[in-house]
């Protein structure tokens, strides 16, 4: 990663908040207005021709110049005529004439001196790195388009871009939306505006692709500003004072000699005058018997990682590495990096002389990534937003938010809408006056859509209207497609702002995309391949009609994965049909092929770096999609009479009993029956997760096999995800000859340590870690029952123990009865 550290000397950053400011002004058919005495129209061009000049600074920076030559572009592809780019004495002679002049950058600064102050009044105070602003101004027939750096120059020209219309989406051509203006105006413009935040950019993981991104940031308002401690790092300086034995994760922290030995290898970094040095943690959990990190931490636990909270040893040394530093160094200005993360999440409780040189990153990994910080469905958000407050003060607002615009880690290729909690949270960011925003991005379009382009909206204004930008991107994007898909896409938006599902990975999949809203989006992209039957009979199609089209494949395409791959989910969860699971997992894996094929953005590891060598084949680890096709295929072999015969399908709604207080396997559970009465009279009043939530904890009730409990209201009254055991329990009647012979019952989704019984008597038990994410992602769990069962009623109970984490938990996938076949 190529990080740029542009800081200038400061003793302590400004955490003042600026006054909200609009991002768009309102779009007048191609005519810009303001707050300046009107003034007549100033025609930029008209029926193809134009007499306009651009006016930028032979010396100008990358960024300068391209907006320049991108101001031209868009202007030739809006209205047929491109002006000409001017520099040196070709621009004197130009600013001396009356034909309209845009005059960019630098130029417009020199031009114009006073615009500077108006700029300079807009910028954020005693920035930390640098502040991003602009001022934009029309004077009879001249506009300045200038910015407060290089790229702010190019975001001044963005600008003015969008108020004639003009978006870009997506990455690439596909996601561009340029509107057609035979005559092309400027009217009053006079607008100075300066972003709250500092670090506005997302980067690409997993191998995603490029193409296209570092413009699609420029033209949404991203920088290439970056902040020390984005990406892991401590264990370079670490790493050879694990103790015998142990790991990286288990150097102690505050120790004096730990931040002596750190300081010895930054010193060549700094004595070269290295701008930035990360000293982020590394990816894992940290814990060690050091005594003074042991008095600092005083065992207290972190509830989202299971273990102690190491924040305070954490600090210690970032303390003595950087007052060390200072110390040695006096006019150093290396910045150093630091990153909250796992287990150093929760804010120290303890003060630290927190050196003015630290910076550090936020990383809510597991916590809720679905809603906002202020919702009240989800505790955990609104844990972390007073989390980010403290750490903010902490720092005096020098935090930077690391998230994820794809919120669910571990996904598939079907919509993962994160706008939603963004447009709020982003607003929090400000008003806690942190540094700003670094996003992780998987960059598949087809998970992500337009959570980017909304995130840099929204970076450079968190008061920009998200639901005008969305009315108006169904206008722009899909044209006379826009009602079907308007409905398609508000659909998908409003099943996960509904949801109170607060995991995060693709288990939660059939509690979002129900059989209910896949059929609904199926009759949306119907339609819509209706309304372009016109399109598609046309001889000679512009190009932008053929984008249209083509983003209505990409649609098609989309919804095909999401189809077929829910489809594969209901068959294999709830029918136990494994053969239809893995037809339907195939057509999935081929549609997403064809959608990888169709553009480079819409998806990752598919075609490409890091893709498979059999992309269409099913295979490797069940935590991806092939590899969950690849289980279904071996479930199939299981009950088809390859590797086994199937039995009995178990029931898809078994008993169910919360177990808060352990109070079950003392109370007999498992060798009596469960008592529906309470259920029975009452499941009326408990249909909902909002009312089941407050269901008696004393009373059975019945739970879905196919889903995990979280999305079906096994939540705590205050919304918090249930701890506890849980208990599942049905009765399954078999003839003499199904308990013939050797049996195995199988559950292929299933959560937790677990203890099963059968007829009141414990037949296996199954160890699993706490942290569910550090188990294999097959989640199954096998266990031979030969000669527990018998001819008539029996009873089956499973205890499962979710007392320590409250994420996913109990079964996601119907378990079955079968016979394994002899493979000698």
């Amino acid at each position: 990663m190529n990080h740029r550290f542009n800081r200038p000397g400061r003793t302590s950053p400004n955490r003042r908040a600026l006054p909200p400011l609009a991002l768009l002004l309102p779009l007048l058919l191609g005519t810009i207005g303001c707050s300046l005495a009107p003034a007549a129209d100033l025609i930029i061009a008209d029926r193809g021709a134009t007499d306009a000049v651009i006016v930028v600074s032979s010396d100008a920076g990358k960024w300068e110049r391209q907006a320049a030559d991108d101001l031209a572009k868009y202007i030739g592809l809006m209205s047929g005529a491109t002006p000409r780019v001017l520099s040196d004495a070709d621009a004197d002679a130009a600013l001396r004439n009356p034909t309209p002049v845009f005059v960019v950058g630098a130029q417009a600064l020199n031009a114009k001196p006073k615009l500077q102050t108006q700029l300079n009044a807009a910028l954020k105070k005693d920035p930390f790195f640098r502040a991003d602003g602009i001022v934009v101004q029309r004077d009879r027939n001249r506009i300045y388009l200038a910015g407060s750096n290089d790229e702010s120059h190019y975001f001044a020209v963005s600008y003015l871009l969008h108020q004639w219309g003009c978006r870009w989406y997506l990455p690439t051509e596909i996601g561009q939306c340029i509107p057609k203006k035979p005559t092309l105006t400027i009217g009053d413009l006079n607008h100075a505006y300066g972003s709250p935040f500092e670090v506005r950019h997302y980067w690409l993981s997993w191998n995603g692709s490029t193409e296209g991104q570092e413009d699609f940031q420029r033209r949404n308002f991203m920088s290439s500003q970056r902040a020390p401690g984005m990406g892991h790092a401590l264990s370079r300086y670490t790493e050879d004072l694990a103790p015998e034995g142990g790991t990286k994760f288990n150097v102690p922290f505050s120790e004096p000699q730990t931040a002596e030995h750190v300081l010895e290898i930054m010193a060549p970094a700094i004595e070269s005058g290295a701008s930035a040095i990360s000293l982020a943690i590394d990816d894992g959990v940290y814990e060690n018997d050091s005594e003074t990190d042991t008095q600092l931490h005083a065992n207290l636990q972190d509830k989202y990682f299971l273990k102690t909270s190491q924040t305070d040893p954490m600090m210690a040394l970032y303390a003595n590495v950087g007052r060390r530093m200072k110390e040695r160094y006096p006019n150093n200005k290396t910045v150093i990096g630091g990153m909250a993360y796992v287990n150093v999440s929760i804010p120290p409780q303890r003060p630290h002389d927190v050196p003015d040189n630290l910076i550090m990153w936020l990383a809510p990994i597991d916590i809720d990534p679905i809603h906002g910080m202020d919702d009240p469905v989800s505790p955990p958000r609104r844990e972390y937003r007073d989390m980010m407050y403290r750490w903010s003060q902490v720092m005096d607002g020098r935090v930077c938010i690391y998230d994820y615009d794809q919120g669910m880690l571990v996904w598939r290729d079907i919509p993962n809408p994160a706008h939603m909690s963004f447009r709020h949270d982003v607003k929090h960011y400000r008003d806690a006056g942190i540094l700003g925003v670094g996003t992780e991005s998987r960059g598949a379009m087809a998970t992500v859509f337009l959570n980017l382009h909304l995130r840099g909206q929204l970076m450079w204004n968190p008061d920009a209207d998200v639901d005008a930008m969305i009315a108006e991107f169904y206008r722009k994007f899909y044209g006379p497609l826009a009602k079907p898909m308007g409905r398609y896409w508000d659909a998908i938006f409003k099943a996960w702002e509904d949801t109170v599902v607060t995991e995060h990975e693709w288990m939660a999949a059939p509690a979002i995309y129900t059989r209910q809203l896949v059929s609904e989006l199926g009759a949306y992209i119907k339609a819509a391949q209706a309304a372009a039957a016109p399109l598609k009979a046309k001889a000679d199609p512009t190009r932008d009609q053929q984008l249209i089209l083509e983003r209505l494949q990409f649609a098609q395409l989309g919804y095909d994965v999401l189809a077929g791959y829910m489809e594969m989910v209901f068959a294999g969860a709830t029918d136990a049909d494994y053969q239809r699971a893995a037809d339907a997992g195939m057509r999935t894996i081929m549609s997403r092929l064809e959608m990888a094929r169709m553009n480079s953005t819409f998806t990752t590891r598919v075609v490409g770096a890091g893709s498979p060598a059999s992309p269409a084949e099913p295979g490797g680890s069940p935590a991806w999609l092939r590899g969950e096709v690849q289980q279904y295929v071996d479930l199939n072999r299981l009950t088809n009479g390859t590797t086994g015969t199937l039995i009995k399908k178990l029931p898809v709604e078994w008993a169910f009993r919360r177990d808060s207080n352990d109070t079950g396997l003392p109370s007999g559970w498992p060798y009596k029956p469960a008592d529906l009465t309470y259920w029975n009279a009452n499941k009326t009043s408990f249909r909902s997760p909002a009312q089941r939530k407050d269901y008696p904890n004393t009373e059975w009730e019945t739970l879905r096999t196919d889903l995990y409990p979280q999305p079906q209201g096994i939540i705590e009254p205050d919304w918090q995800s249930f701890t506890g055991y849980l208990w599942y329990k049905t009765d399954v009647k078999l003839n003499a000859a199904d308990v013939r012979g050797d049996i195995s019952i199988h559950f292929p989704g299933l959560f937790n340590e677990c203890w099963l019984w059968i007829n009141g008597e414990m037949v296996g038990y199954r160890h699993q870690t706490d942290l569910w994410w550090q188990n294999p992602y097959s989640y199954n769990w096998n266990l031979d029952v030969t000669g527990k069962l018998k001819p008539g009623v029996n009873d089956i109970t499973l205890r499962a123990n979710n007392s320590l984490h409250a994420h996913f938990s109990g079964m996601f996938r119907r378990p079955f009865l079968y016979r394994p076949v002899n493979q000698e």
